[in-house]
């Protein structure tokens, strides 16, 4: 029996809608196989925000952009959870944020490096304590145990910028405010299989862990119940500065592992560009730690999966009820490289195959029609 057009051309949809959800739905390396390759920055970018939303980040939820505050990220009712997600991944490397956090009962503001894996490096700051900052680390997702957090002390984060750094290599993490370290590990220190060590993306947003339908657990951790009449609550970053220590153009996960011995870079290797190491002091004897994860777990807001009944919010990692939006009040939104030069968007083939398949499946289906 003859099939019409437009059913063949419904089949092809379908089917190439499959085939897009299979490239960008989460894929987790140490669970599948076949996931795909991480895009590599392999080099160094910086990212003025001032000048508006850049190249290489996408949006999700709605971002401001202003020439003296940079990216604007603002919770003014439940379900805001605006957020920035590079689309690019780093193998060991630099991370510096220059960024002023939100005030607001409940109100989290993040800095986040995570993998495919669920390897996470954090920094978190609560808007109820303007006078401190969370640092955390996760390995493969894993929570069974809730001694890893470090809180420490710092001067206003809510009404000043502040420079945060993140270095991570093979052999130490390091967690800097303003140039001085406030706390390092090393693969030795870690809890047990847990050190990070497989490509990282970068997520920078804002959002409501004091939400009333969040579980008590997540908003005893925020500091208490938010309060939107008494918003709007906004977080600004004014740049982000990446240097990845390796080089290649994607990062392939060649097993299960989850380990570093485990990732490939495609045309170039890991560890590649161990030259633009940057000489950061590891010791954090100058930062004052006012408390550290304990046997009471804490509600932690990564990506991780959580073990036990003390539920993450179901927001993260900031997927929001509205669609993306940006208001750019600036008429730049370019990017430089260390070189001066400017980092080029990610290939077509990375960023719209998924489109450009569905079209000309719809297409195909049309113009052939199918035969049972």
């Amino acid at each position: 029996m003859r099939v019409s057009r437009l059913s063949a051309a419904t089949a092809a949809l379908i089917l190439s809608t499959q085939v897009s959800a299979q490239t960008y739905t989460d894929c987790n390396p140490r669970e599948q196989t076949g996931c795909p390759a991480d895009p590599a920055l392999s080099g160094s970018a910086s990212f003025d925000f001032t000048r508006g939303a850049q190249h290489n980040w996408t949006t999700s939820g709605t971002v401001t952009y202003s020439s003296s505050t940079g990216a604007g990220f603002t919770v003014a009712n439940k379900g805001d959870s605006p957020l920035i997600t590079s689309d690019f991944y780093i193998m060991w490397g630099h991370l510096e944020v220059v960024l002023q956090s939100a005030p607001g009962t409940g109100i989290v503001s993040s800095i986040v490096m995570q993998s495919d894996t669920l390897d996470e490096i954090d920094l978190e700051f609560l808007g109820g304590d303007a006078s401190s900052v969370q640092t955390n680390y996760f390995g493969h997702g894993d929570t069974s145990e809730y001694n890893r957090a470090q809180t420490i002390a710092m001067s206003n984060n809510q009404h000043s910028f502040h420079t945060y750094t993140i270095d991570w290599t093979a052999n130490m993490i390091v967690w800097q405010i303003d140039g001085t370290t406030v706390r390092s590990m090393s693969p030795a220190t870690a809890n047990s299989g847990q050190y990070p060590q497989t490509p990282m993306m970068i997520k920078i947003g804002i959002w409501a862990g004091g939400d009333p339908s969040n579980p008590s657990g997540t908003i005893n951790w925020a500091g208490g119940t938010t309060d939107y009449s008494k918003g709007p609550f906004t977080m600004y970053c004014k740049s982000v500065s990446v240097i990845d220590y390796s080089t290649g153009s994607e990062y392939v996960y060649t097993s299960k592992s989850g380990t570093a011995d485990s990732i490939s870079a495609v045309g170039g290797s890991v560890d590649g560009n161990k030259a633009a190491t940057a000489s950061v002091a590891t010791d954090a004897s100058a930062a004052t730690i006012t408390s550290s994860g304990g046997e009471a777990p804490i509600p932690w807001s990564g990506t991780h999966r959580e073990t036990s009944s003390w539920s993450t919010p179901n927001i993260w990692p900031w997927v929001s009820t509205a669609t993306a939006s940006i208001t750019n009040s600036n008429p730049s939104s370019e990017h430089t490289t260390s070189g001066g030069g400017k980092l080029a968007p990610l290939t077509v083939s990375q960023k719209y195959f998924p489109v450009y398949f569905i079209s000309a499946s719809v297409v195909f289906g049309l113009l052939f029609p199918l035969w049972r």
